[in-house]
């Protein structure tokens, strides 16, 4: 282990000090060209493993293969320690000396630790390329491990969470495509409807449909007309973290239980209906965004125009604009 931490003090030493000829501390080596290249052939290698690995994480023709992430990431690993371990035994001059462990508040011995450290890596014999090779397998190990960082969130490019494909007179539709009549969503009952002819991927494209007494509904001031004979949309996205509203909560035992409620089972983000969306419980920073309703003359349920806000987590700046 100390000659291990001897190699890692060497090989991050960028600048040998200028100092006058002392004696040697530590005894002379002779260089090894062959162990040079295969320290350097490793941290290459090392660097090459995670590059690979944000390649994968990146290419979502390959998002799921998480035994591939973990070979390149792990290989990076484990290249860099067989580097640091050649390094170590064949690189580095050392010299063992039984004596007491000297006291380390004096400025001479200060000075001759900083001139072991120095002396110690004299067999490398190209530094500048042994500090390339180390950066380099350094470098893209970081960014292979801030790379996931990104999946957190959006940093710059905020657009996808503003477009959606709800436009006033749109269909609601069914998962097999069917359009979604008015007289069909029963009380107590939840429906996940989506665009006709939209792209069920897209954050914005689900909602959750379900029918309230009207004389129940508390919506907000501009939106007395979203919920035609009591029937409300809302964005099937928790604004928490972006997981899918997937239980209603109704009352079974009046007026003793909490009142109907949308919520997500990941966090346990509850939303009132009835008031908007907004929240009841959890860690949710914002109502669900609400989708205005029409009723057509056969009877369909359509789009009455876009979201109340924007779709999706609130994470920074997602506020700053609304739907589009």
């Amino acid at each position: 282990m100390r000659r291990l931490l001897l190699a890692i003090l060497v090989l991050f030493s960028w600048r040998r000090r200028r100092r006058e000829k002392k004696e040697r501390i530590v005894p002379e080596g002779s260089p090894n060209r062959g162990a040079e290249n295969v320290v350097m052939l490793f941290f290459l290698l090392a660097a090459a493993l995670a590059i690979m690995f944000v390649v994968i994480y990146a290419t979502s023709s390959w998002q799921g293969h998480t035994q591939l992430l973990g070979i390149a990431l792990g290989g990076s690993f484990a290249c860099v320690a067989v580097a640091l371990i050649v390094m170590s035994k064949t690189l580095i001059v050392s010299e063992e000396l039984e004596e007491e462990y000297p006291q380390l508040e004096h400025p001479e011995e200060r000075q001759a630790i900083v001139q072991i450290v120095e002396e110690s890596g004299d067999r490398l014999t190209r530094k500048r390329l042994f500090r390339l090779a180390a950066g380099s397998a350094g470098g893209a190990i970081g960014v292979a491990l801030l790379a996931p960082v990104v999946s957190l969130g959006p940093i710059f490019n905020l657009d996808p969470l503003y477009r959606t494909p709800w436009r006033r007179g749109r269909r609601l539709v069914d998962d097999s495509g069917r359009p979604m009549r008015a007289d069909d969503i029963e009380p107590d009952t939840f429906y996940t409807a989506f665009p006709e002819h939209g792209p069920k991927e897209q954050i914005a494209s689900p909602v959750v449909v379900i029918r309230l007494s009207p004389d129940a509904l508390r919506l907000p001031r501009g939106r007395e007309g979203w919920a035609p004979q009591g029937i409300l949309a809302y964005s099937k996205i928790c604004t928490h973290a972006g997981c899918a509203i997937a239980l209603y909560r109704t009352p079974l035992f009046e007026p003793t239980q909490p009142k109907p409620a949308l919520v997500c089972p990941c966090h346990y983000s509850t939303f009132d209906p009835a008031d908007g969306g907004t929240v009841l419980f959890g860690p949710a920073g914002r109502p669900l965004p609400q989708l205005p309703l029409l009723i057509d003359q056969r009877g369909d349920l359509r789009a009455g125009g876009n979201f109340s806000g924007p779709v999706g987590p609130s994470w920074w700046g997602v506020r700053l604009r609304g739907p589009e």
